[in-house]
């Protein structure tokens, strides 16, 4: 199990660590405002979503939860390994369509644990859920894509324009960095819909949801631009919600 960066500064951190001959992993949470949860279910397999996560959650005050390990199989130059998704109760290889997705008692173990430790940090009604993942795939790598629960098409062009704004303003102090596009549904079509997690996992628990896809760039070479951008659209967003 990948710790490093991943652990949290601050009070009431808790960890919950499986370790069985099935799979070995940890969830780790820190609360933090109330009904908002930052998350990362592939802390370690999504490279660097985890650390975007805690850094995410300190910038913004929300609580978080971080899930690292869950391997079944290790990743190869070939292929991508095959993983517990956490965020669902299934196991599967990263990249694959939904349809290949196993459901197991053991998926279905960890994924109720996950949803449990959400449901604990956002100490009441989970008013917005933010998860980050990231892809690797070609036809992703000059995007960030959010697909989305409780927002309706006008709300995400506005969503989309405060995104690309925000985006302007910082890259504009650090023109080296890639501009990266920003695909927010229903105003757009997605490559990564969190179909699954939206029909039996973790997305069917918040009022809102912003599950948010970055490409490569976005979590290396550029990760601390990006999250800077990605913390200040989610407080102006969070604050502009005439629902919060």
């Amino acid at each position: 199990m990948a710790t490093g960066p991943l652990i949290l500064c601050g009070c009431a951190t808790r960890t919950v660590v499986f370790d069985t001959d099935a799979s070995r992993g940890a969830i780790t949470s820190r609360p933090g405002r109330p009904g908002s949860v930052i998350a990362a279910p592939h802390g370690t397999s999504d490279v660097r979503t985890g650390d975007i996560a805690a850094d995410l959650a300190q910038r913004t005050g929300f609580g978080v939860v971080i899930a690292t390990g869950f391997s079944i199989e290790p990743d190869t130059r070939e292929r991508a390994g095959r993983r517990y998704q956490v965020n669902r109760p299934m196991e599967g290889v990263p990249g694959r369509p939904p349809s290949e997705e196993a459901t197991t008692d053991r998926a279905q173990e960890i994924y109720q644990a996950y949803e449990q430790r959400v449901r604990e940090v956002a100490q009441g009604a989970l008013r917005l859920l933010v998860e980050i993942h990231g892809n690797n795939h070609r036809d992703a790598a000059g995007r960030i894509e959010i697909a989305t629960v409780g927002v309706d098409r006008e709300l995400a062009f506005y969503l989309r324009t405060l995104l690309v704004f925000i985006r302007d303003a910082h890259l504009g102090a650090h023109v080296e960095a890639r501009y990266l596009d920003v695909v927010i549904e229903p105003a757009d079509t997605l490559r990564y819909a969190a179909s699954g997690a939206k029909r039996v996992g973790i997305l069917r628990v918040p009022e809102r949801a912003l599950h948010i896809e970055l490409p490569k760039a976005a979590r290396t070479e550029w990760r601390e631009v990006y999250t800077a951008v990605l913390a200040d659209f989610l407080l102006q967003a969070a604050a502009d919600d005439p629902g919060r």
